[in-house]
């Protein structure tokens, strides 16, 4: 954000205490783009709950675009079926992070080029 001469915006990511994720945005986002940037990776699911919930408080936050950067794409391994009964964890992802709000996703690490048609 420094390099391009753009304020990073102000929001907090607390727990309660039975350990779910609480996101506070700080300030008004109302009619602005914004871009989050988190990896899912280690620990995973704890990355990736605290970005669908991000997401969502973005949305509701009246955010003009959800624009996310994810450097690694968690559960990107499971990007087909390898035997029968085998859930394919790299869509259902996509369709998390797709229905909570984001506009589009910026990764670095898809791990297998079909999982760009997921989005």
């Amino acid at each position: 954000a420094k390099e391009v001469g753009i304020e990073l915006g102000k929001s907090s990511v607390t727990h309660f205490s039975d350990g779910e994720i609480q996101i506070n945005i700080e300030e008004s986002i109302r009619g602005c783009h914004v871009y989050v940037i988190q990896s899912t990776s280690n620990p995973v699911n704890q990355n990736l709950m605290e970005l669908l919930i991000m997401i969502d408080a973005l949305k509701r936050a009246s955010a003009a675009t959800i624009n996310i950067v994810m450097p690694y794409y968690g559960y990107a391994r499971q990007d087909r079926k390898a035997r029968s009964r085998e859930p394919i964890t790299a869509k259902l992802v996509a369709n998390l992070i797709e229905t909570a709000g984001a506009t589009r996703m910026i990764t670095l690490d898809m791990h297998a080029p079909q999982i760009q048609g997921f989005f």
